[in-house]
């Protein structure tokens, strides 16, 4: 599996100039559904983007996961993330908790998430709360219902020839894989791209926003989150969203223009292909407790955002990150191997380098660094945030700053 390759921050602000330039303060058309040609657009430019609505999910499901929702946001397991865009440190308007495998993290915008371990078989993990155990649950039931949901569907659609299914709940949705790169028949390879291992849960309540940027392109409105590719995944993975908008009244601010075209006062997942400005934009209306999946390489070739609608919104990201450089399995590896070079005597700073060869010093300080700057500061720049969940981290990041030490005295 490859890490998926993305363009750099400065290449990206680079292009967006450049479109905003091309557009000379005119809007880009987009589409909705109440648009006669929104579904045909779908079909043509959009068709690896699937919407699995409410009624098409088991009952039990929805209820446990929106219970888990509230009751992370009742225990303050949530937080606004301080990431770096464009040379400067910002907080996140949207606050975010990774839930997935034991060991995992996830690095978005500089800055390293580690997981809340949710309870795979075998696992030993100690929660807060029994409710915090509740809540990792449901999300690890999300988990294997998304994946299996998404292997089928794409298997479904791989098969279908016709332009329309015949229950008519999913439409204008029929991928052609043939020219993807994606061979439906190799289920291994199949199951890798849509394993995922952890779910980024957000939440974002627009009303205690002071301010929210305005989508710059098609005039959609104000955005929860700009556009974007998702990054650190496996190449050609597929993304699950399951998306929670909390019951309330929906009131609209008579003073604020409202954007032609969508409902603001729904929250839409937008897309549009990347840097493109002759092919009309998306956006799609999203109900309590629909799920949409971005499938095959659609998160490549195109860009989303999410554009804020007037009620509190949770939602749970389904990813299959890349971790090959991301997990404690490989970090603690990594330590194996510095010390190898290190004769350690048992007694306070009376260890030394067994080789002084340039090549094996100059690796030894590179993981050094690793463990320093991706690891230990990564981690406790967070503060006690985990702490609210677990206790899981604090024995292996206690045992990797041991080792730490270990490099610092040679």
């Amino acid at each position: 599996m490859k890490r998926m390759e993305g363009t750099s921050e400065q290449e990206r602000e680079a292009k967006k100039q450049k479109l905003l330039k091309e557009l000379e303060n005119r809007w880009l058309p987009y589409l909705t559904p109440k648009d006669a040609e929104f579904h045909q657009l779908w079909q043509e430019n959009y068709s690896k983007l699937m919407l699995r609505e409410a009624n098409r999910i088991p009952d039990f499901l929805h209820k446990e996961v929106q219970q888990a929702f509230l009751t992370l946001r009742k225990h303050g397991c949530l937080f606004q993330d301080l990431v770096r865009i464009k040379g400067k440190n910002l907080l996140t308007p949207v606050s975010r908790l990774l839930i997935g495998n034991p060991g995992y993290t996830y690095k978005y915008l500089n800055s390293r998430l580690f997981t809340v371990p949710w309870p795979v078989e075998g696992s030993n993990i100690k929660y807060t709360e029994d409710e915090i155990f509740s809540a990792c649950t449901a999300f690890f039931k999300l988990n294997d219902y998304l994946q299996k949901d998404t292997i089928q569907a794409l298997n479904k659609l791989h098969l279908i020839k016709s332009e329309k299914n015949e229950d008519g709940t999913i439409f204008g949705m029929i991928p052609d894989f043939s020219k993807s790169g994606l061979d439906m028949g190799d289920d291994i390879e199949l199951k890798k791209r849509t394993a995922y291992n952890l779910t980024l849960l957000n939440y974002m309540d627009p009303q205690k926003m002071s301010y929210l940027k305005e989508e710059p392109y098609f005039g959609m409105g104000k955005m929860a989150v700009s556009w974007h590719h998702d990054e650190n995944l496996v190449e050609r993975s597929t993304v699950a969203v399951y998306s929670y908008s909390c019951e309330g009244p929906e009131v609209i601010d008579e003073d604020e223009p409202s954007p032609e075209g969508r409902d603001p006062a729904l929250w839409h997942v937008g897309l549009k292909i990347a840097w493109d400005i002759e092919t009309p934009g998306l956006a799609v209306p999203l109900h309590q407790g629909d799920c949409y999946l971005m499938l095959d390489d659609l998160n490549i070739t195109h860009q989303h955002c999410v554009l804020a609608g007037l009620q509190p919104r949770f939602s749970s990201t389904h990813r299959v990150a890349e971790c090959s450089v991301g997990t404690l399995d490989y970090i603690f590896k990594q330590c194996q191997l510095a010390m190898q070079n290190v004769w350690d005597d048992m007694e306070p700073k009376t260890m030394h380098l067994r080789s002084l060869e340039p090549l094996v010093v100059k690796q030894g300080e590179e993981i050094h660094n690793e463990v320093e700057f991706e690891w230990l500061r990564q981690f406790w720049f967070h503060g006690h945030r985990y702490k609210k969940c677990t206790d899981w981290w604090h024995l292996p990041m206690s045992e990797l700053e041991g080792l730490w030490k270990k490099m610092e005295c040679v």
